[in-house]
């Protein structure tokens, strides 16, 4: 049970004591219309809070698309990829929150926003997580074995970075640059499934560009936790930036726009591609623009008004992918 504090209201010469919670309750969700015994897992995944898997996905759709456009690819096979990694990414994440939970059980508990995790609260045990991490594993494994061998390679050794990432935040104040580092492998995955191998004059400039976005949005976010952090003694970009973060975070945008727009160039991308970019770099300068990194609540808006970037520049890959495809461009 969580512990109680009072919190006294003078109200004219009346003293009245008010006992409040110091644990957050967790909002209501529709996974709280689910059984007891599943609620705890589903929240484990965060299934009910979709900005992760799609942070996860963009990448994966950029590259996808990107080869599909260099090699004439049929669109079947380009919307049968998008389709194939958009499952991957939404077990993936769920078995990244299970692994990063299971490092985290104790620091979640000294931190406000993440208390009421389910093995933070104990409505889950380690063990029981570990099990339920095998499954998501076995899914995304039969996901994976649907590509090719050079792709199942390639996917397979991205779980190393996975795993290590919870480990970051205690021992570097760069932990975001190692979720970049896992949370865009898809820039080198999904061009390996549809071509056979990596283009690396493509894919490595996307792969970084898309680690600097990562950089962008994960630092918006750890704002968030940066008063409990430094209690917890928890590593972040949020506090080595500090008052420099949104000159930081501009220069970081401007770099990532740069370096897609970079990897465009090299494999011949049209207008359309472009017109995505110009999109996204509006969409990040609005949200640095706005975004009060002193406020929980707009940096939670800031976080997830990062992911429209990637869904812009994903659209104007598809554009000009479908207009060479319809011969208009």
């Amino acid at each position: 049970m969580a512990s109680l504090g009072t919190h006294p209201l003078v109200v004219g010469s009346v003293q009245r004591v008010r006992f409040v919670s110091s644990a957050p309750i967790p909002p209501t969700t529709w996974i709280d219309r689910f059984p007891a015994r599943i609620r705890p897992y589903l929240h484990l995944t965060r299934i009910d809070k979709p900005i992760g898997t799609l942070l996860l996905f963009y990448p994966c759709t950029w590259s996808i698309t990107m080869a599909s456009y260099a090699l004439d690819a049929p669109l079947t096979t380009n919307l049968a990829y998008i389709g194939l990694f958009g499952l991957g990414a939404l077990v993936m994440r769920g078995a990244g929150c299970t692994i990063n939970d299971m490092w985290d059980k104790n620091l979640d508990r000294a931190v406000e926003r993440t208390r009421m995790r389910p093995l933070a609260q104990g409505a889950l045990t380690r063990s029981e997580a570990l099990v339920f991490l095998g499954g998501q594993l076995a899914i995304g494994l039969c996901v994976l074995l649907q590509l090719n061998w050079n792709s199942i390679l390639l996917g397979a050794s991205s779980l190393s970075v996975v795993t290590i990432y919870p480990l970051m935040k205690r021992i570097t104040y760069w932990p975001q640059a190692v979720l970049g580092l896992a949370f865009n492998w898809g820039a080198l995955l999904g061009w390996s499934a549809v071509a056979g191998t990596v283009n690396w004059s493509v894919c490595f400039p996307l792969y970084l560009g898309g680690v600097c976005w990562t950089l962008v949005y994960d630092s918006i976010y750890a704002h968030q936790d940066k008063i409990d952090d430094v209690k917890a003694g928890i590593r972040s970009t949020a506090l080595l930036f500090g008052e420099k973060t949104r000159t930081i975070l501009s220069t970081l945008s401007a770099t990532a726009m740069s370096l897609v727009t970079y990897a465009g160039v090299v494999n011949a991308q049209g207008a359309p591609f472009y017109l995505g970019i110009g999109l996204g770099g509006a969409q990040l300068a609005k949200v640095l623009w706005r975004t009060n990194f002193d406020d929980r609540v707009s940096c939670w808006k800031g976080f997830l008004g990062c992911g429209w970037a990637g869904f812009w520049v994903w659209m104007g890959a598809l554009l000009d992918y479908g207009a060479k495809a319809a011969g208009i461009l």
